[in-house]
């Protein structure tokens, strides 16, 4: 239970609380101003500072950080799983990452029942000072008897369900317990308290996130910019295979390559041998066309005629004399060696050349046999630089390969995860539902505990159960009051349900004893209504040993004296007012 809520300003009301009901009253005064009201008496603040001390997130703009109050050091002392004495918890505004606990709640000797308390030379009455992160895990752990993993459920959670804020909206929805909380994230934390499932429940959190990510994927592939990036599953295939093609050819090759030595020297003789053989062809093609000119040459070196001039001469009448013949004869000799001088140079030229020829022609048979030997060992391997040449080919072929496998799944997880995710939805509301046929009887208690409530204040003539199902997009737990349309049937339907949350989860030990609600849980509900909700409150705490707190305001509070229910043993200290000097609960009145 919560035993007191109390600061270290002096101006502060300290706030005591004890068992069974707590009515933390708030009254008009008579030198009240017009203008006072008492929205400003710290009602809604004492809920917030509970949920500061029990953990809550605190920035810059909370309540305990303003800079009217961010000096204050609060303190709430409250009852602890398992510690004989009072657990005290402290936190202020300038250090809002870190709480005070006394006595030191981690390995304290009667919680963890052994003796290095004395060891390490800690008293039970000292102080520790831990991150807010590690005490939320202390009130999981000692209120909720949360341990291990329990996905989907958190003791900060649990806590907005049994202490309210107006702030947040929480007096909205019984299944929620701030206005922008999705069903299926509030419907584990709902479904610990009542003795179901919570694992289960918080799968259709896993089925939310692959659809909201589903659902970004589809937008991205429909963008014209983005739908060319990802690509369209068959051409991906498509791309992948003939990827996949040259990655194996390429490995083909890697694996079978050898290593030559001397690659280089190698590459430069068979460099140097084509460039032989080349040049033996050239000089061929100048051999063979002064070939021919030499024996065109010889075919026309023939011997000088005279004879034909003595013919002329007789046909003109004239006769050569002697002498002349003999001078022809004598050019005749000369002429004839002339010619055959000139047939024996040109026999020897041809020979030569054709001598020539045939040499080149067996060097040219040579050169490429050697030719042949070097290129068949360079196509059998090569140098090393070629082969890593080759390992970073393919290992930017595998990277390219990788990049399309990546962009293939990102397609078909656009294209086939709608099916898929409508799959496990529905296996998961198969299992939910055959889940909750187990655990009916679970249920039937909760349903018949929120029955009886709901029948005290409005009567058995009037249908009220929970209804409980497996949904498409959660859990579905229903509070339903016949007729509840109206605001105050809503609110008092939420005041059911969160006392039948309260006990059941208490019962078998997964929430503390205590309940608290802001006077916002009877806005719109009629007098009767509120009269015997606070009956039915004393009533069911008693019974169980636990507490329920509610602020209220006193005109509300004097129509359920009228009414027969007598306030006075219940209503705590300090009674909060709307003077605006010292009235509220810090003692001064600052700007919200």
């Amino acid at each position: 239970m919560l035993r007191q809520l109390s600061a270290d300003n002096e101006r502060f009301k300290t706030v005591t609380f004890q068992s069974g009901l707590n009515l933390v009253v708030a009254e008009s005064t008579a030198v009240s101003r017009s203008t006072d009201s008492r929205n400003g008496s710290g009602k809604s603040s004492m809920i917030e500072l509970l949920h500061f001390l029990l953990g809550a997130r605190a920035d810059n703009k909370h309540l305990a950080a303003r800079k009217e109050l961010r000096q204050t050091v609060f303190t709430l002392s409250l009852d602890w799983p398992g510690l004989s004495q009072e657990l005290s918890v402290s936190r202020s505004g300038t250090d809002v990452k870190h709480v005070t606990l006394r006595p030191a709640l981690l390995n304290h000797p009667e919680l963890s029942g052994s003796s290095r308390w004395s060891l390490f030379g800690i008293g039970a009455e000292e102080e520790q000072r831990v991150p807010v992160a590690e005490w939320q895990a202390l009130i999981e752990k000692g209120l909720f008897g949360l341990t291990g993993e329990h996905p989907g459920v958190s003791g900060r959670a649990l806590l907005s369900f049994l202490i309210r804020r107006v702030g947040d909206h929480g007096f909205n929805e019984a299944v929620r317990s701030f206005s922008r909380q999705s069903e299926a994230k509030a419907t584990p934390n709902l479904a610990y308290l009542l003795g179901l499932d919570s694992a289960l429940a918080a799968r259709y959190q896993d089925i939310a996130a692959k659809k909201a990510t589903r659902d970004q994927l589809k937008k991205a592939v429909d963008d014209p910019v983005w739908g060319k990036v990802i690509g369209k599953t068959a051409d991906l295939r498509g791309e992948i295979a003939v990827r996949n093609s040259k990655i194996v050819e390429l490995q083909r090759e890697i694996d079978a390559f050898r290593v030559v030595p001397q690659y280089e020297e190698l590459k430069e003789r068979a460099d140097e041998l084509s460039r032989r053989i080349q040049d033996l062809g050239t000089q061929d093609v100048i051999d063979r066309r002064n070939l021919d000119h030499l024996e065109k040459a010889v075919a026309e070196a023939v011997d000088p005629e005279v004879q034909y001039l003595e013919q002329v001469y007789g046909e003109l009448g004239l006769m050569l004399p002697g002498q002349a013949l003999r001078r022809f004869e004598d050019v005749r000799a000369f002429h004839t060696a002339v010619v055959r001088n000139r047939r024996t140079y040109l026999g020897e030229e041809i020979e030569a050349t054709r001598r020539n020829l045939e040499a080149r022609k067996a060097e040219r048979a040579r050169l490429d046999t050697e030719l042949s030997a070097v290129l068949k060992d360079l196509s059998e391997g090569g140098a090393l630089d070629r082969l890593t040449a080759l390992q970073k080919i393919l290992a930017q072929e595998e990277a390219k390969l990788g990049a399309l496998q990546h962009r293939l799944e990102v397609a078909q997880t656009v294209e086939a995860s709608s099916r898929e995710i409508e799959a496990t939805r529905i296996d998961l509301v198969r299992e939910v539902d055959t889940d909750l046929q187990e655990r009916q009887q679970q249920i039937s208690q909760a349903t018949v505990l929120f029955h009886e409530l709901a029948s005290r204040l409005y009567g058995n003539d009037r249908p009220a159960y929970l209804s409980v199902e497996a949904g498409k997009t959660s859990l579905k737990i229903t509070p339903k009051i016949s007729s509840d349309v109206s605001q105050g049937i809503n609110k008092m339907s939420i005041f059911c349900f969160d006392l039948t949350m309260a006990v059941i989860g208490h019962r078998e030990g997964r929430a503390p004893d205590f309940l608290v609600h802001d006077s916002h849980i009877f806005d719109g509900v009629d007098d009767r209504q509120v009269t015997r909700a606070l009956e039915a409150a004393v009533d069911i705490t008693e019974a169980e040993g636990m507490q329920y707190i509610v602020t209220i305001n006193e005109d509300k509070l004097t129509q359920t004296r009228s009414l027969g229910f007598d306030p006075t043993p219940y209503v705590i200290e300090p009674l909060l007012t709307d003077a605006y000097d010292e009235g509220g609960l810090f003692g001064f009145r600052f700007e919200r």
